[in-house]
């Protein structure tokens, strides 16, 4: 599993956390805060650290929790990019930033763990081939 797509699946999934967490903390204290000055909003960047460990580590059971939290981050850029009133403007874009990066996230994640799940299926079938074979000659 060292081939060069499972590695740029790793990478996506790296780039979009790290940009991810870069992009929810200059967003809410900066670039476009909902309170000028700043938002306790930018909060929401530090659960992206636990994911970001494991992606480094390329740890498969971190990344398949992180690819169901990180839709959490598609859904709040969802409904921040389409809902207009206080993020108009820049709020928007960066809105549709945070759901690129989550979807890149994603993607890269699924991509990488494939193999492993196809490989864990293979082992599960030969298990119970092996099982049933023993019990068929006692």
């Amino acid at each position: 599993m060292n081939t060069p797509f499972h590695k740029a699946c790793h990478v996506a999934a790296l780039v979009g956390v790290v940009f991810l967490i870069v992009l929810c903390t200059l967003w809410e204290t900066w670039l476009a805060p909902l309170r000028p000055g700043g938002s306790w909003l930018a909060l929401k960047a530090i659960p992206l650290f636990w994911p970001l460990i494991g992606v480094l580590k390329r740890d498969i059971y971190t990344m398949q929790w992180s690819s169901m939290m990180i839709l959490l981050y598609f859904t709040e850029g969802i409904v921040r990019a389409t809902s207009g009133g206080i993020d108009a403007g820049m709020g928007t874009m960066l809105a549709w930033g945070e759901v690129g990066l989550s979807v890149l996230f994603f993607a890269g994640t699924i991509l990488y763990l494939r193999p492993y799940k196809i490989a864990a299926k293979r082992l599960a079938q030969e298990a119970i081939l092996k099982a049933a074979k023993s019990n068929t000659y006692k």
